[in-house]
């Protein structure tokens, strides 16, 4: 059996594609598995490091503004549905899974053209262009949130979840967990995270009210993300009660440690939270497609799952509102409790189990 998984961009659409792989792995060892990528972004190193094999394609997205980017956008879509057509006819694959982002597009087009079974793994509440576009032609779309006949063909539509990294659920005990970011066990721990390449107003509000966290003696697990690091470091005072990182190499370690998460709230970060049961102040992005982030987030906040403070407001909200949760025992174990019935831990397993139906029929 020969699958190729398309898309990227984020972590939020290459963890669950690496997800899907590695439990296509475990039901079928002998399955043949290709990633179709864009050049220059970060599946082209975390693909690789996850070992499995993957092409770029040299595709970009379309810019909503007026720029000369444009221009190039419509040479490097023919350039990259030439180069996926060379793919999917060289490797002959008998079913494509696209996961979002620019390369899920070309790949998606030239397998249904071809007739090749197809799934749609659609991590958001509010689904892009591209997924509506293409829905129409797949086969299947798997989907992590209910009510999403709105937007795709109903008869289509399963609801598996999103897969998450797999090395989440690895059990840290309270101790190791802090023993390894040199933190104290019995005191309150706030792990700051603003998704795979950080986010710069989540940055901003924490260093507004660092002083309040400092004088709260909270201690911090700060994912600055790689752009901000160097930043952040020069103006923040590192104490032992802070634990600036560019990146947190042992994620299950920060989320086991956290009393409190404050994060960007994209799909995939959504289902690692519900899954591992975590407090929760979403800070959702406004830089993307319909606002989808802000449509993620309510859906928990709605039901007493999380809290939330939009993005022009964190320099005045976000620490209060953290150091509130974190002193109101009784909000905090509401919010573990409810943002547990988001959780669907065996989305992979379920996505893999309709590629194999697709692939017999």
């Amino acid at each position: 059996m020969k699958v190729i998984i398309s898309g990227g961009g984020t972590g939020g659409h290459i963890f669950p594609a690496i997800s899907i792989a590695n439990a296509l792995k475990v039901a079928d060892p002998s399955v043949q598995l290709l990633f179709v990528g864009a050049e220059g972004k970060m599946e082209m190193e975390k693909v690789p490091a996850a070992g499995y094999e993957i092409v770029g394609l040299p595709v970009a997205g379309f810019q909503r503004r007026l720029t000369f980017k444009n221009v190039t956008f419509f040479f490097k879509l023919a350039a990259s549905m030439r180069k996926a057509k060379k793919v999917v006819r060289q490797f002959k694959p008998d079913v494509v899974v696209g996961v979002g982002g620019y390369a899920s597009g070309p790949v998606l087009r030239v397998a249904t053209a071809n007739n090749i079974p197809t799934i749609i793994q659609e991590q958001n509440s509010y689904p892009g262009v591209t997924n509506k576009i293409l829905s129409k032609k797949v086969s299947k779309i798997c989907v992590a949130y209910p009510g999403m006949e709105r937007f795709f063909p109903a008869l289509k539509i399963i609801l598996t979840g999103n897969p998450i990294r797999q090395n989440l659920l690895n059990r840290v005990g309270r101790e190791e967990a802090a023993a390894y970011f040199g933190l104290d066990p019995n005191r309150k721990v706030v792990f700051v995270t603003g998704g795979s390449l950080g986010a710069g107003t989540i940055n901003e509000g924490i260093q507004a009210g660092y002083g309040l966290l400092e004088k709260e003696g909270v201690q911090l697990i700060w994912q600055t993300g790689k752009y901000y690091y160097k930043k952040i470091k020069e103006a923040v005072p590192e104490n032992k009660n802070i634990k600036i990182m560019a990146f947190v190499d042992r994620m299950e370690a920060a989320f086991s440690l956290a009393d409190v998460v404050v994060s960007r709230a994209g799909a995939s970060s959504i289902s690692e939270i519900a899954l591992l049961g975590k407090a929760t102040v979403f800070v959702p992005s406004p830089n993307v497609s319909e606002d989808h982030q802000t449509k993620n987030a309510m859906a928990l906040v709605k039901e007493d799952a999380a809290e939330m403070v939009r993005d022009g407001d964190v320099a005045e909200e976000l620490v209060v509102k953290v150091l509130a949760l974190l002193n109101d025992d009784g909000r905090l174990e509401m919010l573990k409790q409810h943002v547990k019935k988001f959780a669907m831990p065996d989305a992979a397993k379920v996505i893999v189990e309709e590629l194999f139906k697709l692939v017999k029929k």
